[in-house]
């Protein structure tokens, strides 16, 4: 390969790295601006140390468990290529990885990924997790959970060799996270003052709503990354469209919440309008390579629709989740895998089973070992921060700062 075409392959993969480790500030924003004002640096103490933790767990095990180079003959479950990063003999050249990367960028670019599974929980659990219970399941979930089920596909495992089809991560990185965050809000209950005597749903409005919108922004931004790296490689025609599918579909589903949640409800919800992108973004994700422009337009508009019935389903199950986490990246997920038997070119009844089976027995690991996790920490230090601490704000209790102080000029 020409020394020219594998730099500026290696160049876009990093700028990838860089747009997708830019999501985290989108996934910020967005969480403390759809919470309350009390709990703003809790939330944004829980991002941080997802980034900063899943990083240093993804170079420790994590990307050799996820990447383990399955033998011939392997079952494709499980498999562990020992600990830390150290780079092959021809990891610095075009004969890794067909010359799209390098080693280092390889790592780099998949360990942005890992972070985001427990980064989606944070949001449907936030105002009322205790932190250190958080902070242990991370540890737990990107170091262990997510590397295996990423294996099954991406790392040459047993769905890879069905013939399951997870572009970017549809069920890899938004299911995952979005399992997890219905087991999490399920055990942790709604906060107080969710919902009335009567099991109504009250709002319980975001202190800045300006900062969320500029959250999605910045997620619809860091996208381009997230599906355009994923082509892993500067392939001009291929990235293009992945990143023309990607927008289109954003866009759609932005517009397919807006309408139907102005007819459902008679008026224009913005925090509405702003899941129906992420839904979008979340749907396109699985088959973005595959779809035609006309064919991302339908996929993000249908997930726009879901957003709206899945909100509304969440708050009818009496579940409680600030940001919409399940809506977005769970059900949308779970569209956007199944999408891919339905449209573009993998179409067709097998890949469609193939894509169900994939959707459904990587529910059940992820239901069950978060069940697991967050039930044993229910059972020893305790979920839920007290009920005057939940008052108070999770921010004085838990951090002992304000994240909002007021300054008086002496």
């Amino acid at each position: 390969m020409d020394a020219g075409l594998f730099t500026a392959n290696n160049v876009w993969m990093m700028l990838a790295t860089a747009l997708v480790f830019f999501m985290h500030t989108g996934f910020s924003f967005l969480e403390i601006g759809l919470t309350r004002q009390k709990n703003t640096i809790n939330i944004l103490f829980k991002n941080i140390f997802i980034i900063t933790g899943g990083l240093l767990l993804y170079y420790a095990w994590g990307f050799n468990m996820m990447y383990p180079g399955f033998e011939e003959g392997s079952s494709g479950i499980f498999g562990f290529a020992g600990f830390g990063i150290a780079a092959p003999e021809n990891g610095m050249t075009p004969e890794y990885a067909d010359g799209g990367y390098t080693w280092w960028t390889d790592f780099l670019f998949q360990g942005m990924f890992a972070a985001t599974a427990a980064t989606i929980v944070s949001g449907a659990v936030a105002e009322r997790i205790k932190i250190g219970a958080f902070m242990i399941f991370t540890v737990v979930y990107v170091g262990l959970v997510y590397p295996i089920v990423g294996a099954w596909k991406w790392g040459g495992g047993f769905l890879d060799s069905w013939g399951f089809y997870d572009f970017a991560g549809s069920t890899l990185v938004h299911s995952v996270g979005g399992w997890a965050a219905l087991v999490a809000i399920f055990l942790l209950g709604s906060r107080i003052g969710k919902f009335d005597e009567d099991g109504k749903p009250k709002a319980i409005p975001g202190h800045s709503i300006p900062m969320a919108t500029a959250g999605v922004l910045i997620l619809w931004l860091g996208w381009f990354g997230f599906n355009g790296g994923s082509v892993l490689s500067a392939d001009p025609e291929l990235t293009s469209l992945v990143l023309v599918t990607t927008s289109l579909a954003a866009a759609a589903g932005g517009f397919g919440a807006m309408i139907l949640s102005t007819i459902l409800y008679k008026n224009l919800d913005l925090t509405m309008f702003l899941n129906g992108i992420l839904g979008g973004l979340v749907g396109i994700t699985a088959g973005a390579d595959l779809m035609s422009p006309n064919e991302a337009v339908v996929i993000g508009f249908l997930a726009g629709l879901l957003i709206v019935f899945a909100v509304s389903l969440v708050d009818k199950m009496k579940l409680d989740d600030p940001v919409g986490a399940v809506a977005v990246h769970l059900v949308c997920g779970i569209w956007g895998t199944l999408a891919v038997g339905l449209f573009g070119a993998k179409a067709g009844g097998g890949q469609f089973m193939v894509q169900l089976y994939g959707v459904l027995i990587v529910g059940a690991f992820c239901v069950i070992c978060t069940f697991i996790i967050l039930g044993a920490l229910k059972a020893t230090m305790g979920l839920r921060v007290s009920k005057e601490e939940e008052i108070e704000g999770l921010d004085i209790h838990e951090h002992g700062m304000d994240a909002y102080p007021d300054f008086i000029n002496d």
